[in-house]
């Protein structure tokens, strides 16, 4: 009796599926069918993407070797020509390296793309800060010092990437605007700053020499009594 029992239910069950099936077999082939078509879209996709990347990257060390090769207005145009179809990454790139050719013919424009650079929050904030520093940089030999200021004061922070930069550029400024006591304790600033890069140690320890060497001239110009010169770092 077990067995005619297990026979009735297997039948049923198969009653019950074919009856499902019949109504919803279309529908799980579809589904089934949508599953490999997507699967197979995103990984042709994934490979388009891959071979838009390496092309771009041909590219831009085509157009890298043009800049080393002082072909200005050649890496330029290639580097426009990447800004406009290559990947995200590759744009962003380019968009700096043709600022940077464009700074050796045009300052002034080059200035307006860091500009842009640092005002376009889709780059991310540490690419804005590096535009930020690249235009006060071809900006520090001719902007009063309260452009420069405005400019990088807002990296110097105690971990701000770019504060070196920032002090240094200030520093700088403050030289070139005969702020020499300014400009002294500054430089004075990186020194102590155990975090300096050893470059910018070298260049801080020469500035604050120059800086401080001029610091009673200029006090005595003014008719103020001179302030003790910071002395060099051995």
């Amino acid at each position: 009796m077990a067995d005619i029992f297990h026979e009735i239910d297997e039948d049923l069950r198969r009653e019950r599926f074919s009856r499902l099936w019949s109504r919803y077999g279309a529908y799980l082939i579809g589904l089934a069918v949508l599953i490999v078509l997507a699967v197979a879209g995103w990984r042709g996709y994934e490979w388009y993407r891959l071979q838009q990347a390496q092309q771009a990257g041909a590219r831009f060390e085509a157009a890298l070797l043009l800049a080393t090769q002082g072909k200005t207005a050649e890496a330029e145009t290639a580097f426009a020509a990447l800004e406009k179809d290559a990947p995200a990454g590759y744009r962003t790139l380019s968009r700096f390296r043709a600022a940077i050719e464009l700074s050796k013919t045009d300052a002034k424009a080059a200035i307006a793309e860091f500009d842009a650079l640092a005002a376009d929050a889709g780059v991310g904030r540490l690419m804005q800060d590096v535009a930020q520093v690249r235009a006060a940089m071809l900006l520090v030999d001719t902007a009063p010092l309260s452009e420069i200021e405005s400019r990088v004061k807002p990296l110097d922070t105690p971990e701000g990437a770019f504060r070196h930069s920032a002090r240094e550029l200030i520093g700088l400024a403050q030289y070139k605007a005969g702020d020499y006591k300014a400009a002294t304790d500054t430089f004075t600033a990186i020194l102590n700053d155990g975090q300096s890069p050893p470059g910018l140690r070298r260049r801080a320890e020469l500035m604050r020499t120059l800086a401080s060497t001029q610091v009673a001239p200029a006090a005595a110009a003014a008719g103020t009594p001179a302030p003790a010169a910071a002395p060099a770092v051995q």
